[in-house]
């Protein structure tokens, strides 16, 4: 390869990253000892030393089964499952002479329903291992030792060898940072994969590997060995040395490039891979979720247990019923035995009067597999093949694609369906999630001047609240010009100072200072197109993006970064001309979370040293000289104005350097950059935090955080169906009120409890600095305000059942209510409140918050949020909804199921969510009651036979009606079931109550469908057995045996239980009339088809059909009988139901059925008869109009009369 011309971009005084020559302290002392045993040797892979550390290789499996295991681990998985491994003892009993039935006919069926399982299991996991196939099939520049670099496949990559990553590709293990195209060997990299963050990091080799490492052909003779810490999942630390040329030089987390990471900005980079595979710091931090189940799943297994216990029941007493007749037959019958038909002269056992008690006992394991089909067989498998079916309808919803990112809805697993119907709490994150993270610069006041016409979405929300002034002076004779295309990151609209127009300001050399400020003071790097001459900017956060576009577009355009500074072009004031100017970059102070301030240093052309400083209020104030407060009083009102009308604000301030006291710093800078002790960072605070002080203030920024489209709409719509909302965000108390009232969170008749610690008395305890007094003033202060909102909140149930409350709560109060001693009264204040919002909430209280709704209420909370700060709240809650978003894909990753835009919550929950609930809900209780149908018929079949074990139906009839003859319906019925449309699911978002009251599947209903399935077993067994007792069933006097009751019975049951799934589906579709009449008439298909084999495979069913039932009238009759006998009772209660105590989608299907949902009296009269009264929202609005007007009971009273 040619030699490349490496960039001379010199910036390793700039950063306060560790310098690249450094001595060793404590910190390495530990090097070769427990935990720090890995011994790397560049260029030399295959070397003896190398092969006898036997590290992991490159290849990554994130599959849950390999092709040897899948088998075995499978089966393991299927038979957990306490159902199946029930049939498996039952298959294999089946093989012993207790068996009332063929073995092969029990067999079948558990091995087609454990297959299907198993393939679903196989498709899944065939996904992942694609995934893993592209990744591990991603090629990379490897040096092959002989001066060249190949492209090899990242799987092949082995510990020790040098590879050559290129712009935009990703690091394809842990490598060690060697050299770069820069010549001080920095280089760009986003970690957007690793945590989240869009933001550039900077990175930067040693001197001792980038001096010599210049070019492919250097690393022929390259011999270097790394020491260093083995593999862990810290990814922010790393301790190790190289040895390289003699010389032993420490290495930290700055030369290391992570797995997975990408390279931006930078031609290329050098690096010897030190952990490979499943030893890299990104795998090492891949935890499987949490198990999450519905709680309907939960609940379906109590059912199940129950069913056992009823089975065990039937068995033991009827055990006890069959010993005790065994017992008494000979001796009822003076020596003679009654039921001389079962031959108990020929059992060994069976049948026995002698050894009755031995006889009970094997009777009891034979009932127990004769009952077996209480149990669903089919239950799992029909569950997961619909929860599947819905995802797949969720996934292609187009009404939840965003074009404009190209993303769809994307149900990361199957298996919480239903519980999106179910949902008590929402916990919300709030920026790029309500919000959409992508900042425009809106505003901004220069010289305690504001400029900026914008109006914000916040605004026009307070604007509806009440009559607030304009933030910039109205009586200018102005005319604004919003012509021109929108400009990503700039909505700043004031004919003041756009086009050059700023020169003309009375405080023009003000307004210069602080554009300039905007155009340097960042570490945004430009990216010029070369085929239009555009500067784009590539930066470390939306904001700081925001303010070099502001910059540009108000005339300050940075264009380039060298080794000497940054260039931009502004307008002279003297000459009125565009001129470029170059200020030199000495040192950039980097903004982090405590400092929350962001510094240059830099030389203008007149030789000045200037300090350009932009930070948070609460910082910068504080900061300035006595001399630099001439704007301040009106900045502050500026500023909380603009915190009012939610935008994020940033004081910009500078000073002059004098030469002397800039020597002194940038000596003990360095000193403290370099040092690789434990207080290396105070020892950098402490430095920087000295020469940011006395500072002049210039202005303020203020962005705009835009609303979601559509997020107020959803929020009102979900306030509407009862959904109680949490926001939990870190951002201000006064941003975080003034953007729920702009998105409908909080109304204007809602009483605010608002809890704090912004006291006069713990202030002055903070002054004092006495921190266990300051703990205690605020515990009790906390405690003392919680009490005070639950007082009020009783106090108002006793007046009024309609008042709404607001819960507003600051991190800093957050902390002591969630503390053990106070987090119920926390949750109850909270629970008792219509909208919650916390404030300056981290990641850890998000996630504890999360955690107290779920546990503390016993309800479905659903956690939504797009940041790598949100992954806790997403897996703590019961359903984790990841927002696609500018935030990187680590929510997403770690979420149940991922969207583009918050408002398709709306459509997930009320519509999908609604549907799923109900269709499971009723899928469950159907299946229970047609195996209860055909359970009960066996169970008396056997009784009326003294509990002889005769099962009243052939072995195919037994095995198949499960698999063959009920299931498709039930799998039609929880996929394409609907209640209610789409349209009325939003017209009447209260029918979502429904759900999370769990109404449909309360046990009240699931016993109701189980008597059912008693009631229509008993008509079965009872009508078709007297039906056909006294009389000749065919002209030759033959009178009708098992086989002939049997048959009659077993179509009675495949008639009802099918007819039952027809009159309970709410929306027939084709599918539903195929597989319910398909079903019915592919038992006579088979019956014939059955029948026709010959008797020693089909036995008593032998023709028993075309010669026996089907030519007698009575068979018909009796079928016909039965059927209008045991569905009229179930057609009788659901008629009088819908009539007299209509649930609420009864109530809305009455408003279809009877055209309805056009008249407002009619809809608002169900509106009102709702569930659950409304407290947030348009809908509240409207009530709290009718009640103040007093005519809301009486009228309410008469839509009663009338309904």
């Amino acid at each position: 390869m040619g030699k490349c011309r490496r960039k001379r971009l010199h910036l390793r005084n700039l950063y306060a990253f560790k310098g690249r020559k450094s001595t060793f302290q404590e910190d390495h002392s530990h090097i070769g000892g427990p935990g720090f045993s890995r011994v790397v040797y560049c260029n030399e892979p295959n070397s003896p030393a190398s092969e006898r550390r036997n590290y992991a290789g490159n290849y990554v499996r994130s599959t849950k089964y390999t092709p040897a295991s899948f088998i075995p681990k499978s089966l393991f998985e299927q038979f957990r499952r306490v159902a199946n491994f029930y049939f498996l003892v039952t298959g294999i009993l089946s093989l012993t002479a207790l068996s009332p039935y063929s073995p092969i006919s029990a067999l079948l069926p558990l091995g087609f329903v454990i297959t299907a399982s198993m393939v679903k299991e196989g498709i899944e996991d065939w996904g992942r291992k694609k995934q893993d196939i592209e990744m591990n099939n991603r090629k990379v520049k490897v040096y092959d030792g002989n001066g060249i670099f190949r492209r090899e496949e990242w799987r092949n990559l082995k510990v020790g060898d040098i590879v050559r990553v290129e712009k935009d590709e990703f690091f394809p293990a842990d490598l060690l940072l060697l050299s770069s195209s820069y010549e001080d060997s920095i280089c760009y990299v986003e970690t957007m994969n690793l945590d989240g963050e869009t933001n550039l990091k900077v990175k930067q080799s040693l001197e001792v590997t980038s001096s010599a490492l210049h070019e492919d052909s250097d690393f022929k003779d390259l011999k270097a060995v790394v020491r260093c810490e083995d593999p862990n999942a810290d990814l922010y630390t790393f301790v190790g040395t190289l040895d390289f040329e003699q010389q032993k030089s420490p290495l930290s987390i700055q030369q290391l490039l992570l797995r997975d990471s990408k390279l931006r900005n930078t031609e290329y980079v050098y690096g010897a891979v030190v952990f490979t595979g499943h030893d890299t710091k990104v795998i090492q931090n891949s935890t499987d979720p949490p198990s999450k189940r519905s709680r309907i799943e939960r609940k379906m297994d109590k059912i199940i247990y129950l069913m056992f216990g009823v089975v065990f029941l039937m068995s033991f007493i009827g055990s006890i019923v069959f010993g005790i007749e065994t017992r008494e037959d000979r001796v009822r019958n003076g020596g003679r035995t009654e039921r001389w038909y079962l031959k108990p002269d020929d059992a060994e056992i069976l049948f026995d009067p002698e050894r009755a008690p031995m006889a009970a006992i094997y009777h009891f394991f034979t009932a127990v597999m004769l009952y077996s089909y209480f149990i669903p067989i089919s239950l799992y498998v029909s569950i997961e093949i619909v929860k599947v079916l819905q995802s797949v309808f969720i996934n292609n919803d187009i009404l939840m694609y965003y074009e404009e990112t190209d993303k769809p809805a994307h149900a990361r697993t199957s298996n919480l369906n239903e519980e999106l119907g179910m949902v008590d709490t929402i916990l919300s994150d709030k920026t790029g999630t309500l919000t959409c993270n992508s900042m425009e610069f809106i505003k901004c006041s220069v010289a305690g001047t504001a400029y900026g016409r914008g109006i914000t979405e916040v605004e026009r929300s307070m604007a509806m609240r009440s009559n607030g002034t304009s933030l910039v002076d109205d009586d200018l004779d102005v005319v604004v010009d919003r012509s021109g295309p929108k400009i990503k990151g700039f909505n700043f609209v004031d004919e003041r100072v756009i086009k050059g127009n700023w020169v003309k300001q009375r405080d023009a050399v003000v307004l210069q200072k602080f554009f300039r400020l905007l155009a340097v003071c960042h570490t945004a790097i430009p990216e010029i197109n070369e085929a239009t001459g555009t500067v784009s900017y590539e930066a470390e956060s939306p904001d700081e993006a925001s303010f070099v576009v502001a910059a540009r577009e108000l005339g300050f355009e940075f264009f380039s970064r060298t080794q000497n500074g940054v260039s931009f072009r502004e307008l002279d004031l003297t000459s009125g001309k565009t001129v470029e100017r170059v200020y030199r970059l000495l040192n950039v102070l980097e903004f982090n979370s405590a400092r929350k301030r962001m510094s240059v240093i830099v030389r203008d052309e007149d030789g000045k040293l200037l300090l350009l400083s932009k930070g948070a209020d609460n910082v910068m104030f504080e900061r300035l000289a006595k001399n630099g407060r001439k704007f301040e009083e009106k900045t502050r009102e500026h500023v909380n104005e603009y915190a009012d009308a939610g935008l994020r604000t940033l004081i910009l301030a500078y000073r002059e350097v004098d030469e002397n006291e800039y020597i002194e710093f940038s000596k003990n800078f360095n000193e403290a950059k370099n040092s690789v002790t434990a207080d290396r960072e105070i020892l950098i605070d402490e430095i920087t935090d000295k020469m940011e002080r006395d500072l002049i203030l210039l202005g303020a920024t203020a962005v705009e955080d835009k609303l979601q489209n559509g997020v107020p709409d959803c929020i009102d719509k979900l306030a509407q169906a009862g959904i109680k909302i949490w926001v939990l965000t870190g951002d201000k108390m006064e941003t975080a009120i003034n953007i729920g009232f702009a998105c409908s969170l909080l109304r204007q008749e809602m009483k605010q409890i608002v809890i704090n610690l912004e006291t006069p008395h713990i202030k002055a305890l903070e002054k004092a600095g006495e921190k266990h007094a300051i703990e205690q003033a605020s515990r009790e202060s906390v405690v003392k305000q919680m009490e005070e909102g639950k007082a009020l909140i009783k106090g108002s149930k006793g007046a009024s059942s309609h008042e709404a409350f607001a819960l507003i709560i600051d991190g800093k109060s957050l902390t002591y209510a969630l503390e053990d001693d106070f987090k119920k009264m926390f949750l109850d204040l909270a629970t008792g409140c219509a909208s919650v919002i916390c404030c300056r909430s981290s990641p850890k209280q998000k996630a504890l918050v999360t955690r107290l709704v779920k546990t503390g209420t016993g309800k479905t909370t659903l956690a939504i949020g797009d940041g790598a700060n949100d992954v806790g709240m997403l897996q703590e809650a019961d359903i984790g909804i990841g927002i696609s978003g500018v935030e990187g894909m680590q929510a997403v990753m770690s979420s149940d199921i991922a969207i583009a835009q918050f408002r398709y919550l709306e459509r997930l929950l009320l519509v999908h969510g609604h549907w799923c609930y109900n269709r499971i809900s009723s899928m469950i209780c159907y299946f229970f009651y047609k195996n209860i149908t055909f359970g009960v018929t066996v169970f008396l079949y056997e009784a009326y036979t003294s509990f002889s074990a005769q099962p009243a139906y052939n072995d195919w009839f037994l095995s198949l009606f499960n698999v063959f003859f009920s299931s498709l319906p039930v799998i039609a019925l929880g996929v394409f079931d609907q209640d209610v449309s789409a349209r009325y699911c939003y017209k009447f978002p209260l029918l979502y109550q429904e759900g999370v009251q769990n109404l449909l599947f309360s046990w009240k209903r699931i016993i109701g469908w189980m008597l059912n399935g008693v009631f229509t077993a008993l008509a079965i067994f009872f009508l078709c057995k007297e039906s056909l007792k006294h009389q000749l069933y065919n002209p030759n006097g033959k009178t009708a045996g098992r086989e002939i009751l049997g048959g009659t019975m077993y179509t009675c049951v495949v008639w009802v239980v099918n007819l039952q799934m027809a009159l309970a589906i709410s929306y027939f579709t084709w599918v539903q009339h195929i597989v319910i009449w398909g079903s019915v008439a592919f038992w006579y298909i088979f019956l014939m088809i059955y029948g026709a084999i010959a008797p020693s495979f089909s036995t008593d069913a032998y023709k028993v059909f075309t010669e026996a039932l089907a030519p007698a009238l009575s068979y018909w009759l009796t079928t016909l009988f039965v059927m209008i006998f045991t569905l009229i009772p179930f057609f009788v209660f659901k008629s009088v139901q819908m009539r007299f105590f209509p649930g609420y989608h009864q109530m809305i299907q009455w408003i279809r059925y009877e055209g309805h949902s056009n008249d407002p009296e009619f809809v608002e009269m169900v509106r009102q008869r709702s569930i659950r009264p409304t407290t947030v929202g348009f809908t509240a609005r409207r009530a709290a109009s009718v009640r103040r007007s007093g005519r809301f009971h009486e009228q309410l009273k008469k839509n009663f009369i009338a309904f």
